[in-house]
Protein backbone atom coordinates (compact mmCIF):
# COMPACT_ATOMS: atom_id res chain seq x y z
CA UNK A 1 0.00 0.00 0.00
CA UNK A 2 1.58 3.38 -1.05
CA UNK A 3 0.39 6.30 1.38
CA UNK A 4 0.78 9.61 -0.04
CA UNK A 5 0.48 13.17 1.76
CA UNK A 6 3.01 15.49 2.63
CA UNK A 7 5.91 14.15 4.50
CA UNK A 8 7.99 17.28 4.98
CA UNK A 9 6.75 21.04 6.06
CA UNK A 10 9.22 24.74 5.87
CA UNK A 11 7.44 26.91 8.02
CA UNK A 12 8.97 30.07 8.60
CA UNK A 13 7.18 30.34 11.59
CA UNK A 14 8.37 26.89 12.49
CA UNK A 15 12.27 26.69 13.95
CA UNK A 16 12.80 29.16 11.41
CA UNK A 17 11.74 27.47 8.42
CA UNK A 18 13.93 24.44 9.14
CA UNK A 19 12.51 21.59 7.14
CA UNK A 20 10.43 19.41 9.65
CA UNK A 21 8.43 16.35 9.21
CA UNK A 22 4.73 17.04 8.65
CA UNK A 23 2.74 17.71 12.24
CA UNK A 24 5.68 18.02 14.13
CA UNK A 25 8.46 19.90 15.39
CA UNK A 26 11.44 17.12 14.87
CA UNK A 27 13.78 18.46 12.00
CA UNK A 28 14.33 16.06 9.30
CA UNK A 29 17.94 16.46 9.79
CA UNK A 30 17.99 14.37 12.95
CA UNK A 31 17.09 11.27 10.91
CA UNK A 32 20.18 11.35 8.99
CA UNK A 33 22.30 12.45 11.65
CA UNK A 34 20.75 9.26 13.36
CA UNK A 35 21.85 7.48 10.31
CA UNK A 36 25.30 8.81 10.58
CA UNK A 37 26.15 8.16 13.78
CA UNK A 38 24.97 4.26 13.06
CA UNK A 39 21.55 4.06 14.80
CA UNK A 40 18.77 2.76 13.19
CA UNK A 41 15.52 4.36 11.38
CA UNK A 42 13.42 2.25 14.78
CA UNK A 43 16.14 4.40 17.24
CA UNK A 44 14.63 6.93 15.58
CA UNK A 45 11.68 6.64 15.59
CA UNK A 46 11.70 5.57 19.14
CA UNK A 47 13.12 8.62 20.45
CA UNK A 48 10.92 11.01 18.30
CA UNK A 49 7.75 8.83 18.36
CA UNK A 50 5.65 12.09 17.07
CA UNK A 51 7.21 10.95 13.63
CA UNK A 52 5.02 8.14 11.47
CA UNK A 53 7.24 5.04 10.06
CA UNK A 54 6.18 5.75 6.54
CA UNK A 55 7.36 9.82 7.11
CA UNK A 56 10.59 8.52 8.10
CA UNK A 57 10.77 5.85 5.12
CA UNK A 58 9.27 8.05 2.89
CA UNK A 59 11.73 10.82 3.40
CA UNK A 60 14.54 8.25 2.48
CA UNK A 61 12.74 7.41 -0.76
CA UNK A 62 12.63 10.75 -1.64
CA UNK A 63 16.28 11.38 -0.66
CA UNK A 64 17.24 8.31 -2.66
CA UNK A 65 15.17 9.30 -5.78
CA UNK A 66 16.69 12.83 -5.70
CA UNK A 67 20.35 11.45 -5.73
CA UNK A 68 19.35 9.21 -8.47
CA UNK A 69 18.37 12.18 -10.03
CA UNK A 70 20.86 14.50 -9.65
CA UNK A 71 23.97 12.46 -10.31
CA UNK A 72 25.79 14.58 -12.73
CA UNK A 73 24.91 17.70 -10.14
CA UNK A 74 26.70 15.55 -7.47
CA UNK A 75 29.61 14.56 -9.75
Amino acid sequence: MKITGRVINIDADILGGTPVFWGTRVPVKNLFDYLETGETVNDFLRDFDSVQPYQAMRVLEMSKKLIETSSSVLV
